[in-house]
């Protein structure tokens, strides 16, 4: 069974950071695409980061030099680590997987496995 669990949500000062995590189980992370998304109140879930199998990553243009996704092989877990935030970044995030390997995508639609969610807010 494709299980997907974020943690590492929380609450951060503005200009902090956080490493959200997301374990997977029931399959190996390297063989699926992975996407980072997240959903703001009243707002709809956007894109913020995804990998390829192979390692290749893509970010939102209002996220790059800011997040950075990576993957642990051996714990097959993604990592987001998100440093600079902003009130604005405050929303649920999710992690996501596709089984198309190669697949760079922003878009939700195209990843079938889904978490959770683990909310960050970042407020003084």
């Amino acid at each position: 069974q494709v299980q997907l669990v974020e943690s590492g949500g929380g609450l951060v000062q503005p200009g902090g950071s956080l490493r959200l995590s997301c374990a997977a189980s029931g399959f190996t992370l390297d063989s699926y695409a992975i996407g980072w998304f997240r959903q703001a109140p009243g707002k709809e879930r956007e894109g913020v980061s995804c990998m390829t199998s192979d390692g290749t990553t893509h970010y939102a243009d209002s996220m790059k030099g800011r997040f950075t996704i990576s993957r642990d092989n051996a714990k097959n877990t993604v990592y987001l680590q998100m440093s600079s935030l902003k009130p604005e970044d405050t929303a649920v995030y999710y992690c996501a997987a596709s089984s198309r390997m190669g697949l760079i995508s922003l878009s939700d639609m195209e990843y079938a496995y889904w978490g959770q969610g683990t909310q960050v807010t970042v407020s003084s």
